[in-house]
């Protein structure tokens, strides 16, 4: 069975408490009610965005008084009376501390009667904005809000990020102000100026501590001139849970135009893409309609020499029973450039979560990966019987589900301890996983009963001995299963 690719549309974003905007203020007028220690702060927000500031109070503060005598950018002018309606006129933003809700009614009709947008400290309901807390790395700036619910905590997150973000990302951030006209000016294709932003923010996390200098600028420029021809990059998704993401396969999916998914990639994992790349479903699922890889192989390649970055996304490790090879392949003889991004792959998600050494000490000599699904949808021929009885191996088995109940009887049959454990693992690290632990040749029965909707991996060694013991102490025993438990001693 065959589908045609099909284009998946990014979901509309979630609600917003607030929504996060920018003020520029370079030289504008801002006028502030109050002379107390909050409205100073306020103050010294809007002094350090260029904005000529305006305080009307009878009496201020020390705070702000030291505010005026030293602004941090843009002038702090006193005036040691109450606001008038008439201050307001040409106001571009407007902020207040106000004894009670009267006040804060008044001052904030007469500040959108004048067309400014208005805070009225710790007064939401008179407040068209309000300030959250910042991280300062101008013109990189990094505002925190949680809608007036938590402050402190978002104080806290502020003070995680500032430990995150180097101070030298200023300089750098300083730099792509100054260098945006030049670059603009250079009328680079869009695939040119975004590999040039591309390089330049990698080489901003890599030497934040140094100043960005012309030599930067002529390298990254040679680097965006040259991106002219697309490419393809082989994503590996990992099994499921996005925390698993490599930070690389992180910007290979923030820089796509493009990105070709199968079915078993989480879907959360696509929100780390940049809602403007195209997402479109190829899906090849087991004993499904799926896409023909020769049509995934096609459609990759046209895309490429159409000057497109295209991401090819596979779920786990794109080198393990991927089809990768098939895929470099017609990329090298159509002369696009590949890569690939490595990805954990689905046995290393589901060992850790059962928190077991798939190779410990004393029990399993070596891993082997098999896979129970050919050309044909069915159980390999090839596969080595003898391997797979070793009783010192751990053996993972991908894609199980159809010719799982043959392979463990022909592995029997070649010399497997039935009673040898095993662990069958559905939808492996994400929140609905399920684990399902039995003796090898009670699982095929095991799953059957309880069929996956899911990817699944089934696990089969030694080293999963703990989790039959634990699984058989919560089941009744294979002759209760028969007899009831009535017979059980």
């Amino acid at each position: 069975m065959s589908r045609a690719p099909s284009e998946i549309h990014s979901p509309r974003i979630g609600p917003l408490a607030r929504l996060p905007a920018f003020f520029a203020l370079e030289d504008k007028r801002a006028v502030v009610a109050g002379g107390s220690p909050a409205a100073a702060w306020k103050a010294e927000l809007l002094s350090a965005a260029g904005a000529r500031v305006e305080v009307f109070a009878p009496a201020a503060g020390e705070e702000m008084l030291a505010l005026a005598a030293a602004p941090p950018r843009g002038a702090v002018a006193i005036h040691a009376r109450l606001w008038r309606a008439a201050d307001l006129t040409g106001a571009a933003i407007a902020v207040a501390d106000c004894a009670d809700e009267q006040a804060a009614a008044e001052f904030a009709a007469a500040a959108r009667a004048q067309g400014a947008p208005v805070n009225v400290i710790d007064r939401p309901a008179f407040s068209d904005f309000a300030f959250g807390a910042i991280v300062n790395r101008s013109p990189l700036v990094i505002g925190i809000s949680t809608d007036g619910a938590a402050p402190v905590f978002g104080q806290a997150i502020r003070a995680r990020i500032e430990a995150l973000i180097p101070r030298g990302f200023a300089r750098w951030a300083a730099a792509a102000r100054s260098w945006r006209p030049r670059v603009q000016a250079l009328a680079l294709p869009f695939r040119g100026r975004r590999t040039f932003w591309e390089k330049f923010a990698a080489r901003a996390i890599a030497a934040p501590e140094r100043a960005p200098t012309e030599a930067d600028f002529v390298a990254l420029l040679a680097s965006g001139a040259a991106s002219d021809a697309g490419s393809v990059i082989l994503v590996g998704a990992g099994p499921g849970n996005p925390e698993l993401l490599t930070l690389r396969a992180v910007r290979a999916l923030q820089s796509a135009d493009v990105i070709l998914f199968d079915d078993l990639v989480a879907t959360d994992i696509l929100d780390f893409a940049r809602r403007e790349a195209k997402k479109m479903l190829v899906g090849k699922t087991g004993h499904k309609a799926s896409c023909r890889q020769d049509d995934i192989n096609a459609l990759m390649i046209s895309l490429a020499r159409a000057g497109r970055r295209v991401v090819r996304l596979k779920g786990g490790d794109p080198m393990i029973f991927g089809r990768a090879d098939e895929e470099i392949a017609a990329c090298r003889a159509a002369g696009i450039a590949v890569e690939v991004v490595p990805g954990i792959t689905t046995a290393q998600g589901a060992a850790s979560r059962l928190l077991v050494s798939l190779t410990r000490r004393g029990e399993a000599r070596r891993v082997q990966y098999v896979t129970g699904h050919g050309h044909d949808g069915q159980l390999p021929a090839d596969i080595d019987w003898e391997s797979l009885a070793d009783p010192t191996v751990t053996t993972v088995v991908y894609m199980p589900s159809k010719t799982l109940a043959e392979l463990v009887a022909t592995a029997i049959k070649a010399g497997l301890d039935p009673s040898t454990p095993g662990v069958a693992v559905e939808r492996a690290t994400r929140a609905d996983e399920r684990v399902i632990a039995a003796p090898v040749v009670e699982l095929p029965g095991r799953l059957a009963a309880q069929p996956p909707t899911g990817p699944v991996v089934v696990m089969i060694g030694r080293v999963f001995a703990d989790h039959l013991e634990a699984a058989e102490a919560v089941m009744p025993s294979h002759d209760e299963r028969k007899t009831g438990p009535a017979r059980r001693r």
